[in-house]
């Protein structure tokens, strides 16, 4: 009895010291990104992003949709020439993501149970956190983007771009989980990033 009501009044603690950081960053927005990150959780990425393909199974994505925590780590080199915003790296983080799911869904059959018990809600929720991330963080039509940032978009969106890498699906997904938690610090306990420093 007491040790229920003593784990009661931690987890009530606990809610309370992330309220402030959670209202910071938006509250509808750190209730998507806490729904995303527990469906990309290791045990399900590790079930129907592995084991459910065959051994050494591999998708062409462009080269700058592998984003990871060490392409984070080399953006935030200090330029004063083109400062680079938050916004500018959780951007290209959520497109990447987005489009990482579509090209595995491509490549799935209507029933495979990637696509239905797992992907497709995954898909669902990215789109139920961009309405309020649009929102909370409206684009300014006169900022121009820094070159490093806008040569990324150029080649994220030419279709005559030959710039290819094999990846597995499991590794899109890692990437994506990884990155979430550095970009995204003030809607998660500190327990959760300690492995994933954006430095």
């Amino acid at each position: 009895m007491v040790q229920s009501e003593c784990r009661l009044l931690r987890g009530l603690l606990g809610f309370i010291c992330l309220l402030p950081v959670c209202m910071s960053a938006g509250p509808d927005l750190c209730v998507s990104l806490n729904a995303i990150r527990d469906k990309l959780n290791v045990t399900l990425r590790r079930r129907f992003m592995k084991m459910n393909f065959p051994i050494n199974y591999t998708i062409q994505v462009h080269y700058e949709e592998v984003f990871r925590l060490r392409n984070i780590s080399r953006l935030n080199m200090s330029n004063e020439e083109e400062p680079l915003q938050q916004r500018d790296l959780q951007d290209l983080w959520l497109w990447v993501s987005q489009q990482g799911i579509k090209r595995v869904l491509r490549v799935l059959p209507e029933r495979h149970p990637t696509r239905s018990k797992y992907l497709s809600n995954l898909e669902n929720l990215f789109r139920r956190f961009e309405e309020p991330y649009n929102e909370k963080n409206p684009r300014d039509e006169e900022r121009v983007l820094p070159e490093r940032i806008q040569n990324i978009w150029d080649h994220l969106t030419d279709q005559y771009y030959e710039g290819w890498k094999s990846v597995t699906p499991k590794s899109i997904l890692d990437n994506c989980y990884r990155t979430m938690l550095c970009l995204f610090k003030e809607c998660f306990s500190k327990e959760d990033d300690d492995n994933y420093d954006c430095k």
